[in-house]
């Protein structure tokens, strides 16, 4: 009979995967970085195939380092099911959880997360802002805060919020340049632009009758250095309404063409789908739904194609969210 795998091996190669370095994987688990390297080839030797291709330089799955992470991630989550589970009767939350979120949620998400980190303070939270499309399993998140609800397979979306998109400008650049009145006026405007997707220059904007080009004056991934430039009076800027409110209300921007530019940005909740969900994960997705205005999951909840035929077992995992107050006024995203 084959000996069995240990499971200080293969959480030594998930970790070591997550973290993309020996170092890095033998640090988080407190060993000496001989001990992750004994164990990963003790596993390959095992096993009889090789998982990792390592250079001084990177590191990658094989095919068959692929397969065994996905099951290694099973396993790993069971075992801590059952910790939970044993420890539950002190009734405790506990645990690492590494979130990644776009930058510019504003004071209510920090709010929310200082709230989080006080009711439990025996998890571990970090917390990543980043505009890039990041990979949950590989990057070793447990849960990205997204501007898109795109799926990898493996993965669960949840819509979050939404929030109208405004074009604004401030009083001194509108009344340099005249005030736009619409969207073929823009072509004698100066525009700060975001990235689509994180990595590409804008090039257009929506509208109610699709998509326009404009040309950009200046172009970041900062959606606080966005809304600054505008105050400055760089140009006309496209905010999601929760960054513009406070400046609208003061009358340091003004919204114009309100009839012309009619979108929305949307925010989705994603994580992996798992046959347990660690403790410290469903507390935080509760609390991140109340933030962002939670609504029931029931028919609201999309798995990539590869969890849909999974989506029988393990129903507790998107179980209601508790409602709570929206975040920076954003209403909750309603979904068929």
């Amino acid at each position: 009979m084959d000996e069995p795998l240990e499971t200080a091996e293969l959480l030594a190669f998930s970790k070591t995967v997550e973290a993309r370095s020996l170092s890095r994987a033998a640090a988080e688990l407190g060993v000496p970085r001989a001990t992750i390297s004994r164990r990963l080839a003790r596993l390959e030797e095992r096993l009889g195939v090789r998982l990792l291709r390592r250079t001084t330089r990177s590191l990658a799955l094989t095919d068959a380092g692929e397969a065994l992470y996905r099951h290694a991630r099973v396993v790993l989550d069971a075992v801590h099911h059952a910790e939970a589970s044993v420890r539950r009767a002190d009734d405790v939350v506990r645990g690492e959880l590494r979130v990644s979120v776009p930058p510019g949620l504003g004071a209510g998400f920090s709010a929310m997360l200082c709230d989080f980190a006080r009711r439990y303070p025996e998890v571990r939270l970090h917390v990543h802002s980043t505009t890039q499309h990041v990979d949950l399993q590989r990057g070793g998140y447990d849960l990205a805060l997204r501007a898109s609800s795109a799926l990898e397979p493996g993965l669960v979306a949840r819509k979050l919020a939404r929030t109208p998109l405004l074009a604004v400008a401030s009083p001194a650049y509108l009344e340099a340049r005249g005030t736009p009145r619409t969207r073929r006026d823009l072509r004698s405007h100066r525009c700060i632009m975001g990235f689509a997707r994180g990595e590409l220059p804008q090039t257009h904007w929506p509208s109610s009758g699709g998509k326009f080009q404009v040309e950009g004056a200046l172009f970041t991934n900062d959606m606080h250095l966005l809304c600054d430039a505008a105050l400055q009076g760089l140009g006309v800027a496209l905010l999601p309404q929760q960054v513009a409110r406070p400046h609208l209300e003061s009358g340091a921007l003004v919204h114009v063409l309100a009839g012309a530019i009619q979108a929305d940005a949307h925010l989705a909740v994603i994580y992996a789908e798992r046959e347990f969900m660690p403790p410290q994960l469903r507390a935080f997705i509760d609390a991140v739904m109340a933030w962002g205005g939670g609504i029931s999951s029931h028919g609201r909840t999309r798995r990539s194609r590869s969890g849909r035929r999974r989506a029988t077992r393990g129903r507790d995992r998107d179980r209601p969210a508790t409602p709570g107050a929206a975040p920076d006024g954003l209403p909750p995203q309603a979904v068929a």
